[in-house]
């Protein structure tokens, strides 16, 4: 082979520390223990950095431990009964964003969980995502199939794919994230059920969940997710339009994994619709594990035939058996013309229960006996009407949030707050706020919601009032819905989470000054982000890096030292 010039030795480019030394050792046989020495010093220096470099390296898969529940926000609205409520919290400060995350690959439909020091959301492009609660940056991310395209479902408003639209769950005592996406797969669509490890994204189970003999291009899984007797509960109901043939459904399946269970909702053969959509909110768990839902309009338009279990609310036992329901007597009319019931059913302390709906009529119940069609305890608005006299001067849709006797509504032209009395049994509108809309939370004393204007707004609870109000950037959806957790109020705008500092009292906020400089702004356009490599790895790395550059050039010194006296005259 002809020299070229450079060190290349038997198809490998040589080491020149180590031809230095083969060298030294040539010319001066004596220098042999020597350099033994310098060697074995030198691989230990290498061996040191290697050290450095793995122990500050965080392991991946550790597991999480558990936070104080002050930190969490595990289910949407904060608990199994989705009371909307925070723990206490000292203020929310509104005036500078702790962060606002990367934009993510999709919309986001759900609202955000928080759980050991990050936020959790998923894309309606079928991708979850973990952050820090520290500074909004991705910690993990998971891709888990190719989401529906729009244009191959028969209606809908979700553009310009479907992939997980109902907020997730986690299970703190395992320590996994639960969500269904909408997957396009073999040409046609499909719901599955994933279980993620929290820590690290890995998947750990899943299971179709599709209902037997349903259409799954039908049927969108629109609520939020919850837990209870070991399973995973949600709703199903179609897609925006009514356009083709489906029925409501709950469903619940073990956490492990395991056939599902169903309850259907116009399930004679004759019947169809029904959806269990809640506005996006999550199926109800009460004390004793029971499952509260209300269900939309169905296909039965006349009283003369048997009902359907549609335009109601419905108790559910663990095992989906039906324990009791209620309907309006009213239950027809509103079938025929779009009028669901709409809200998570509000759980009273003294077991009263309020509903509400599109009918923009909300309705007392007795939570003990609901009385099957007809039997409301009380109505806000004009019960013979659906629409005149009404509570609301538009839909009441989503997620709701309850302080002792007072529930606040999310009316979709603006927050309402009701009163309820239990003698006499009564409700009374205590105020209407006129802005906001999407389904509230109570944090730091006071109603927080988001507007289609892509506001949110902090709203007096006696008066309704605005008090506090941000700009944070257009909602994907029309019910977006904020939560709380390890010292931040969270909001979602179309791509992007957005964090605001809000401390327990006695503490401060985990996100740092920091991170709300140097933090993006706005909902942004997606663009892919480059993993980044976190800041410890970057210091080991570079130490590690220090350490044999240094043991490489003092090597390298000494060799040259020798040569040099090696060829001087003696």
């Amino acid at each position: 082979m002809p020299e070229t010039g450079g060190l290349y030795q038997g198809g490998c480019v040589a080491d020149p520390l180590q031809m230095g030394i083969s060298e030294m050792s040539r010319r001066r046989p004596g220098a042999r223990r020597r350099l033994h020495r310098i060697q074995r010093i030198a691989g230990l220096l290498v061996l040191i950095a290697s050290l450095v470099s793995i122990g500050a390296t965080p392991a991946r898969s550790a597991t999480i431990s558990s936070p104080v529940d002050a930190s969490i926000w595990t289910v949407y609205h904060g608990t199994p009964a989705g009371t909307g409520v925070a723990a206490p919290v000292s203020a929310v400060d509104t005036a500078a964003r702790a962060w606002t995350s990367p934009a993510l690959d999709g919309q986001i439909y759900g609202e955000p969980l928080v759980y050991a020091d990050r936020v959790y959301v998923a894309t309606e492009n079928d991708t979850v995502y973990a952050l820090s609660a520290a500074t909004g940056e991705v910690a993990w991310s998971r891709h888990l199939g190719e989401p529906v395209p729009s244009g191959s479902l028969p209606c809908g408003d979700i553009t310009p794919t479907v992939g997980v639209t109902g907020t997730p769950v986690i299970d703190p005592a395992r320590q996994e994230i639960f969500v269904v996406a909408d997957e396009f797969a073999g040409g046609r669509p499909g719901h599955r059920l994933v279980g993620l490890s929290a820590a690290s994204g890995q998947v750990e189970m899943t299971q179709d969940v599709d209902p037997p003999g349903a259409d799954p291009a039908a049927l969108l899984q629109r609520t939020g997710l919850t837990l209870d007797a070991g399973q995973v509960v949600f709703g199903m109901g179609g897609n925006f339009g009514d356009c083709a043939r489906y029925r409501g459904r709950v469903v619940a399946v073990p956490e492990g994994g395991g056939t599902p269970k169903f309850f259907t909702v116009d399930a004679a053969p004759s019947q169809n619709q029904g959806a269990v959509w809640m506005g996006g909110a999550a199926p109800v768990v009460d004390a004793s594990g029971h499952i509260w839902v209300s269900t939309g309009n169905g296909s039965v338009y006349s009283a003369r035939h048997a009902y359907d279990d549609s335009d109601s609310v419905l108790e559910l036992s663990s095992s989906l058996r039906l324990l009791q329901l209620f309907a309006p007597s009213t239950w027809p009319t509103n079938n025929s013309q779009d009028l669901d019931m709409s809200t998570a059913p509000a759980l009273l302390a003294d077991g009263q229960v309020v509903l509400a709906g599109k009918s923009r009529i909300v309705y007392l119940l007795n939570g003990a006996h609901l009385g099957g069609i007809g039997h409301q305890q009380a109505t806000l608005g004009d019960a013979s009407h659906a629409i005149v006299g009404s509570a609301c001067g538009d839909d009441i849709d989503g997620g709701v949030a309850v302080v002792g006797m007072t529930v606040y509504l999310p009316c979709t032209t603006g927050i309402i707050a009701v009163g309820v009395t239990r003698s006499p049994t009564a409700m009374h509108l205590l105020w209407s706020s006129g802005v906001g809309g999407g389904p509230p939370i109570v944090a730091a004393g006071l109603v927080w919601t988001i507007g289609q204007n892509g506001v949110l707004y902090g709203l007096d609870p006696a008066t309704g009032r605005v008090r506090q109000q941000v700009t944070i950037g257009t909602p994907a959806n029309h019910f977006p819905t904020p939560s709380a957790g390890e010292g931040l109020l969270l909001a979602a705008c179309a791509n992007n989470v957005v964090a605001f500092p809000a401390p327990a009292p006695g503490t401060q906020s985990i996100a740092t000054s920091a991170a709300a400089q140097a933090g993006h702004s706005g909902c942004e356009a997606y663009s892919a982000p480059a993993a980044p490599m976190p800041r410890r790895e970057i210091a080991a790395t570079a130490l590690g890096a220090v350490v044999v550059i240094a043991a490489l050039v003092w090597l390298s010194w000494f060799a040259w030292r020798r040569r040099k006296g090696a060829s001087a005259p003696r």
